[in-house]
């Protein structure tokens, strides 16, 4: 790590030499003549950015046995990923090397970083309570898939289970529910002394975990609670209703960024929440600026060229042979000396139906302000357009789920309107006297909606998410029936 942080632009530059060498005999390798690829330049002319659905023919052929196809070692497991763009699941590449020297690595280097900033921490003293997505590895063809979190686990030395807890016969769990109040049952019993998972359904859990013991905060069950590491959806929708459940002013929350394609970045500060990212993990970065993404005239760029403050997609090339491969997430750096960046929400999750170019990280900003103006807390939530029709004007659409609702709901649906014209200049300026858009409408979801919306959809756990932002109203119109009707 140390080697990266002082030359972070070299060290990117020579990942992708090895990159190229390692799978210069692989049928891609060959297609494109990895062997006379010196420069970043000819590889950024000659080898493609693609997709999932442009890559899958391959990994298909991988996952039925194929060997040497885009990586030279046998490709033994592949993360089964449902992420909320696509109801069709992807299957990612785990190569043993972007195992052992990306996904392992990672949590190795999580933990020196936090106990290299909290000297007098007493982590080990306990267990880390862990809540995967994870369900038993399925085999076909001599390999395997099943979520990530499943492939970690079977592959983690003996000893990594005593230090962690549930028990990986619970953490295997099918039936998501039953998985639910069996980690309950179990969890409650030990010393816990760190979280690890996803927000939105860590905090299903803790709930549940509060519910059965009827404490009335989490450290009345785990006095020795220090830390929550955290990654897979934003944080901020649901800080609020951690900071009640976990009261103590020196707790301790660690975002991450993973995902089944590789570890990206790290926190490496108590005191920021900006992500480090990590360059020395078999992962090799090109970025395309979301001005252009989706654009003939779309370019992509390699580190040493990024700027502060700019929103881009993230396209990867990696020690699991994915190439140029673009993961559909984005993100803006907040610094360049290291490089640290933010997530800012997904390539399809933004809405641009009038021009007004709204993505995750702006919607969140705005609640954060909003609920603090007109205070409420919110479970969940998602947005889609209103189109225009004849002389109606545009407007965009939330489904709001709030555990506290607010006294005055169109004091809120002002406060937020007003919130996201102040950080999104785009759609201010579609908002201005009513030109293109009028003011946003919320409708207030039942209690559960977006459970058992997930639930109808056979997408409860930490895999699956909520849809944000969409161009389309898809999933707004599935949730407004079922609002209705349940």
């Amino acid at each position: 790590m140390e080697l990266f942080l002082k030359y972070p632009n070299e060290v990117q530059q020579e990942l992708l030499h090895i990159l190229l060498e390692t799978a210069k005999n692989t049928e891609v390798g060959k297609a494109y003549d990895f062997n006379t690829i010196n420069d970043y330049e000819t590889f950024k002319n000659r080898v493609p950015i693609r997709s999932y659905e442009e890559y899958e023919p391959m990994i298909e052929r991988s996952r039925l046995g194929e060997h040497n196809i885009f990586w030279p070692t046998p490709i033994k497991w592949f993360a089964k990923s449902s992420g909320t763009t696509n109801a069709k699941s992807k299957f990612i590449p785990v190569s043993q090397q972007s195992l052992e020297d990306c996904h392992f690595a990672a949590g190795k280097d999580l933990l020196c970083m936090y106990l290299n900033n909290n000297e007098n921490s007493k982590l080990f003293t306990g267990k880390s309570l862990r809540l995967g997505g994870s369900k038993e590895l399925y085999k076909e063809n001599g390999t395997s898939f099943g979520d990530l979190s499943a492939i970690i686990i079977d592959n983690m030395p003996f000893w990594a289970e005593f230090s962690s807890t549930p028990s990986n016969e619970i953490s295997l769990m099918s039936d998501w529910e039953t998985k639910m109040q069996a980690i309950v049952n179990e969890t409650i019993l030990e010393n816990v002394t760190s979280l690890a998972g996803v927000p939105s359904w860590m905090l299903v859990l803790l709930n549940q975990a509060m519910e059965t013991t009827g404490k009335s905060h989490l450290f009345e069950i785990w006095n020795n609670l220090e830390v929550y590491f955290h990654g897979g959806v934003s944080f901020e929708p649901y800080r609020e209703q951690y900071n009640k459940i976990l009261p103590r002013e020196n707790f301790r929350y660690y975002e991450i960024y993973n995902a089944s394609e590789g570890f990206f970045a790290i926190q490496d500060q108590n005191s920021s929440s900006e992500l480090l990212l990590m360059l020395d993990y078999g992962i090799f970065y090109e970025f395309i600026p979301m001005t252009t993404y989706g654009t003939e005239g779309a370019t992509a760029i390699r580190l040493s060229e990024v700027e502060v403050g700019v929103n881009y997609a993230i396209v990867i090339t990696t020690n699991a042979g994915l190439w140029r491969y673009k993961i559909g997430d984005t993100v803006r750096f907040t610094s360049v000396a290291p490089y640290r960046i933010k997530i800012t929400g997904r390539t399809k999750h933004h809405i641009n139906v009038f021009g007004e170019e709204l993505i995750i990280e702006n919607a969140e900003a705005a609640l954060r302000k909003a609920t603090a103006e007109v205070p409420c807390e919110i479970v969940d939530y998602t947005v889609a357009p209103i189109f225009m029709q004849g002389k109606e004007k545009g407007a965009h659409e939330w489904i709001i789920e709030f555990k506290n609702a607010p006294g005055d709901l169109q004091a809120f649906t002002q406060s937020l309107d007003l919130n996201l014209q102040a950080i999104n200049s785009d759609y201010e300026a579609k908002r201005y006297n009513n030109t293109t858009l009028n003011e946003l409408t919320i409708h207030q979801g039942r209690r559960n909606l977006f459970y058992d919306w997930l639930k109808q959809r056979d997408k409860l756990g930490g895999q699956h998410k909520i849809p944000r932002l969409s161009n389309t109203r898809k999933y707004v119109e599935e949730l407004l029936l079922l609002n209705r009707t349940a």
